[in-house]
């Protein structure tokens, strides 16, 4: 308690030092905690608003960059990214910043209007150049007018799509609440009178017996080894994470497998502990292949996210094993 306590007030006060416009102060005092902690992905957040806040734009779309990739799970810093390269007029880049966002999290409203904000930028620019082409259309002015009527309220904003506010609290993203246990069948009242059973209706054919799914055994295999990825990770059992994956397995970004396993060796040995939980499991297997999406939470030193994952299997002679991993879908 002590511990996240204290964490809160190094967050709170980079915060309130960029708020009040002591960008230089708020920056430093970010360097001096990452300094202790480089991967915290808060601190970077908070020091990547003070950098745009100062105008130190190159610095803060790297710094939102790097997070993005360390973790891809957060759709706050691809809303970030999407709004200052919008400033820079970067508008397909802005673009391509926030459907990730929106990919990440599709029920994250701010990107969303952010996005919609692009999508009329874009068209404007279309319906400019078509009235440059051809002058005399009737059908393009009017519609140019309603989109500079519609961006009008946002000239203010000095070019900024939507402003960067920083995170509450110090998990980026909030766990999905937990699913309620059913609720028990309700036994009959004893003093309620018996109902009468409907007469049979001799007209009406037997109900033919449900035939097993062809791939219900392999869909339960596969179902068991996501079911063992999760409990290595959460266990923090190294060798049997990564031979979850197979021999194909190419990892997103430019990493070889061997620095990509380095660095999965990395954060989880460095983590105190781990909990991974997934929800909402379904697994559809076509032949030797199969596709796993679920929500997942993940809770480790501090940080809570929840995503949603699909997992790409393919069926080897020792079971199933991971081909592609990708978050958002």
């Amino acid at each position: 308690m002590a511990a996240g306590a204290a964490l809160a007030d190094e967050y709170s006060d980079v915060a309130q030092l960029t708020r009040d416009g002591k960008f230089s102060d708020a920056m430093a005092k970010a360097d001096s905690f990452l300094s202790g902690k480089p991967r915290d992905p808060q601190m970077r957040f908070l020091k990547g608003i003070a950098q745009r806040d100062a105008g130190r734009t190159a610095d803060a779309i790297s710094t939102f960059t790097r997070l993005s990739e360390d973790f891809p799970e957060l759709p706050e810093p691809y809303n970030n990214l999407g709004v200052l390269y919008a400033d820079q007029n970067q508008i397909d880049k802005a673009r391509a910043a926030l459907e990730m966002a929106i990919r990440t999290n599709p029920s994250y409203s701010t990107a969303h209007e952010n996005l919609g904000d692009v999508y009329a930028k874009l068209s404007s620019a279309a319906y400019s150049k078509a009235l440059q082409i051809d002058g005399s259309s009737n059908a393009v002015s009017p519609k140019l007018a309603l989109i500079r009527q519609i961006l009008a309220p946002n000239a203010a904003k000095a070019a900024a799509i939507a402003p960067v506010a920083p995170l509450k609290g110090t998990a980026l993203v909030p766990p999905a609440a937990p699913v309620p246990p059913a609720a028990a069948p309700e036994a009959p009242s004893k003093a309620a009178a018996p109902q009468p059973k409907p007469a049979p209706e001799p007209t009406a054919a037997p109900a033919a017996a449900p035939k097993p799914a062809p791939d219900s055994a392999a869909a339960k295999e596969a179902e068991t080894a996501v079911q063992n990825w999760v409990s290595a990770w959460s266990a923090k059992d190294v060798k049997t994470y990564l031979g979850a994956y197979a021999k194909e397995f190419t990892p997103a970004g430019k990493l070889s497998r061997s620095e990509w396993e380095s660095e999965r060796r990395s954060r989880i040995e460095g983590k105190a502990k781990i909990a991974v939980r997934i929800e909402g499991l379904q697994i559809v297997v076509d032949g030797s292949k199969a596709t796993a999406k679920f929500r997942q939470d993940y809770r480790a030193n501090g940080i809570a996210i929840s995503s949603r994952k699909t997992l790409e299997m393919v069926k080897h002679g020792d079971g199933w094993k991971i081909v592609r991993e990708s978050v958002g879908a």
